[in-house]
């Protein structure tokens, strides 16, 4: 299972047997590169961990918990978590910064603890194999870690595939592979002598109403500065070289221009080239890299260099995918890797935060059409959605209604926002065949939706609803995982 996982951790590993209980990991050197070797136990060995990521706010955490009593062996931010553990139980996870996937043994009580970052940065999946007394419990960062074993059968579960020609995810627990899970984003998995249980430890969360001001425009953008300052300074936290993705818009152009102005880290950034300009951002690279004097290396990706690289793209997602676009983020990793860097800081999931993508102003502009559907003028607004795409899907006007006219009845449901991806990406299981066709159609994308909300979804603004769904779907099922984590660790590099 570990040698499966060596591009995630190449520079050592390490295996911990107590009794019944296995730990496993493969390590990839950041913080501590002497002391923290993994598996890492307390003061007395009765509480074992490995994790893989990050915990930014160790350097906090190692000197509240010496000022408790705690000894500490390393400066390595992994063994914050086994005193963490002690001090807290179960609710050490709510005081971390990071983004992490933990299994944690504890050994005079014979239990196991796994536990998942809050939005899913970090991948944990996991099975049972037998039944009964002798059925035994695995778990890993990647499925191929689990078909190590001979006893997990590699099958495809029909209802998570048509989830991903959905949603473009498997909606958790459940993945494309029959019987193998996924722990959620920001839950917890406890397995002892009374059973094994799953619980959330934390959700997203969004106000029924936009709030009322309390403050001026520019105190708010004041506070949201100096947030966004703290969290990049922490990131920077590193014993290797750190690097950016530097890709022309806003949420990466941010992020570089804090670390060049709030750091003394020289920056290397790194961004991608197409051939194809509807789609290559360079210009824009170029004149932000000059401007912070950054160290920039471009990658150029072209159809015949995606081509090429998607079957390893495939093997590292372990999932359909239903674009090209994690291929050129793996070329890009590599390129990082080879110019010297392990970490690089990435702009991924500020749409989500911060309403970036256009399907949340497509889903603006059709609840103002649904409430006047027959309106002639109103679905006019989409035409002006897309200006910088020669392709635009709202290029042509009896087109642009027709496709985004679909569901406007729907108006108050949890899906509204992504009924035109919804219905778009399930026209692909036109080309599965029939007795697949037959169990993929059966599964009802919108009741199994339903199911995962919290039970406060339908108070939630319009817009928090939208967040909500896209951030347990394209974010932490495809752009966290099948294009950020793998992509990244395809090249044995930490995106945060």
């Amino acid at each position: 299972m570990l040698a499966t996982l060596h591009h995630r951790g190449p520079d050592g590993n390490g295996i911990r047997i107590d009794g019944a209980a296995g730990l496993a990991h493969a390590r990839l050197s950041i913080i501590d590169l002497a002391g923290g070797a993994q598996p890492m136990a307390n003061e007395d060995n009765t509480v074992w961990v490995v994790f893989n990521g990050e915990i930014f706010n160790y350097i906090e955490l190692r000197e509240t918990l010496r000022d408790q009593g705690h000894v500490f062996r390393t400066d390595s931010d992994t063994e914050v978590l086994v005193h963490l553990y002690e001090e807290h139980g179960d609710a050490f996870v709510e005081h971390l910064n990071g983004q992490f996937a933990i299994a944690l043994w504890d050994q005079r009580r014979r239990r196991l603890v796994l536990a998942r970052d809050r939005v899913g940065i970090r991948p944990l999946f996991y099975t049972w194999i037998g039944s009964g007394p002798q059925r035994r419990f695995a778990f890993a960062s990647e499925v191929k870690a689990l078909f190590a074993l001979p006893e997990v059968p590699r099958r495809f579960d029909a209802e998570s595939l048509a989830s991903v020609f959905s949603y473009w995810s498997a909606l958790p627990p459940r993945t494309v592979f029959a019987g193998v899970s996924t722990l959620p984003p920001g839950h917890l998995m406890v397995i002892d002598e009374a059973g094994d249980r799953v619980q959330r430890w934390w959700d997203w969360s969004f106000p029924s109403e936009p709030v009322a001001a309390h403050a001026s425009e520019a105190e708010y953008a004041e506070e949201l500065r100096a947030l966004l300052i703290d969290a990049v300074r922490l990131q920077l936290r590193s014993d290797v070289p750190v690097g950016a993705y530097l890709s022309g818009g806003l949420d990466s152009s941010i992020i570089t221009s804090i670390i060049s102005r709030h750091s003394d880290t020289p920056l290397r950034s790194f961004s991608l080239t197409f051939e194809d300009a509807e789609f290559d951002e360079s210009a824009h690279q170029l004149e932000l890299a000059r401007f912070l004097g950054t160290d920039h290396h471009a990658l150029r990706c072209t159809k015949a260099d995606i081509g090429a690289a998607f079957p390893r793209m495939v093997w590292h997602a372990e999932s359909p995918v239903v674009r090209t676009a994690p291929t050129p983020m793996m070329l890009l990793a590599d390129s990082v890797r080879s110019g010297g860097c392990k970490v690089v800081l990435t702009g991924e999931g500020a749409d989500e935060v911060f309403g970036g993508y256009d399907i949340f102003k497509e889903a603006k502009i059709r609840r103002f059409m649904a409430r006047q559907p027959g309106s002639k003028w109103r679905g006019r607004i989409l035409e002006r959605l897309y200006p910088y795409l020669a392709h635009s899907p709202a290029s042509g006007r009896a087109f642009t209604q027709r496709f985004f006219s679909e569901g406007l009845d729907q108006a108050g449901e949890p899906w509204f926002a992504h009924i035109a991806r919804l219905n778009t990406t399930r026209r692909v299981l036109a080309f599965f065949r029939p007795e697949w066709q037959d169990a993929m159609h059966a599964w009802d994308p919108k009741a199994a939706l339903r199911k995962t909300l919290p039970e406060q979804f339908d108070t939630f603004h319009p817009m928090g609803r939208d967040q909500y769904v896209e951030a347990h779907t394209l974010m932490s099922g495809y752009l966290l995982s099948s294009q950020g984590d793998r992509m990244a660790m395809a090249a044995s590099i930490e995106s945060r």
